[in-house]
């Protein structure tokens, strides 16, 4: 009886800890992930990146509010102040001040202003070039290197006479042919030095890839040529694309500062860094600030461009795994 009772209160005993303890948790799910997904996380690792980001940010946010910034200081930037808080008593360009935070030019306007609107048309000829570039370069590569044969020799022929021609000498014509140039042309001009070197590094990725499994497959299930190109290689050509868009972006802007600099960029009297920073290379030595602050925008800006694409570009590789890891 007494081992019936004991043998009772064992079971019981055995089912409340068997109800207590937990039981043991199954193995996680895995989950597939994009290989930008991937990319983004080894990205925000980078801090060298991420602080290169905030900073491009914050031009753009400078850009943007250029409007903001004029009525802040109540000086449009075109507007040429006279008197001695604008002008020395020699009518040379003012030193900083309270009033004119960065000074002003020799035309008696002020600089901060300037820069906030020049930020503008530095982003958006750099941009829009990288866009129109990375377009480009992308189309003639995938043609190039899909139907190769013909088709592959004569653009192959074209990239190669493209990166031939000197893209300041083929501006400088083409504001001779045209009398006049604008924001557009510049882009055009840019992209047309660009494009050649996006397309041929697109066309050896699609080379390697257009004998591979999945294209073989989409071929016996009867898809077009444009289907193949734009559905099944253009994705897995992406990301290199994106890593060379991050670095030519810096090109692109300081492209469009040299030819302002040279004086076959955007007209005056339109903001400009290369521009202003033409205009202040003889007067340095009595004027630094006037060459100083346009030309630490642009270093700023390209420094943090450049920092980016590097961070974009080791996000790409899967090596860098073991770079960020440590």
């Amino acid at each position: 009886m007494t081992q019936g009772v004991g043998d009772a209160l064992s079971l019981a005993g055995t089912d409340v800890l068997d109800q207590a303890t937990p039981a043991p948790p199954g193995p996680k799910a895995i989950r597939g992930r994009s290989p930008l997904s991937l990319a983004f996380d080894r990205l925000k690792r980078d801090r060298g990146a991420m602080l290169s980001l905030g900073i491009i940010i914050l031009i753009a946010l400078f850009a943007v509010f250029a409007p903001v910034v004029a009525h802040i200081t109540g000086h449009p930037p075109n507007k040429q102040y006279r008197g001695l808080d604008a002008l020395s008593a020699l009518g040379q360009a003012h030193a900083p001040s309270s009033k004119f935070w960065f000074g002003t030019d020799d035309s008696g306007r002020d600089i901060l202003v300037r820069i906030a609107y020049g930020a503008r048309v530095s982003l958006t000829v750099g941009i829009g070039a990288t866009l129109l570039t990375i377009v480009i370069g992308l189309i003639v590569g995938l043609i190039a290197g899909y139907y190769g044969g013909l088709v592959d020799g004569v653009l192959a022929r074209i990239i190669d006479v493209v990166l031939s021609v000197p893209y300041l000498l083929f501006a400088i014509a083409l504001v001779t042919v045209l009398g006049q140039i604008n924001m557009w042309v510049v882009m055009v001009v840019i992209a047309f030095s660009g494009w050649a070197s996006v397309a041929r590094i697109i066309r050896g990725q699609v080379i390697s890839m257009r004998e591979r499994e999945f294209v073989e497959a989409a071929r016996s299930l009867g898809a077009s040529n444009m289907r193949i190109i734009f559905i099944d290689i253009l994705p897995n050509v992406i990301a290199p694309a994106i890593v060379f868009s991050t670095l030519l972006l810096p090109v692109s802007i300081v492209s469009e500062a040299a030819l302002s600099y040279l004086g076959v960029g955007i007209p005056p009297p339109t903001a400009d860094w290369g521009q202003m920073i033409a205009a202040a290379q003889n007067q340095y030595q009595i004027a630094w600030w006037y060459l100083f602050f346009p030309g630490l925008a642009l270093l700023i800006t390209t420094l943090a461009f450049n920092i980016l694409g590097d961070g974009v570009r080791d996000a790409f590789d899967p090596r860098s795994d073991r770079i960020f890891a440590k």
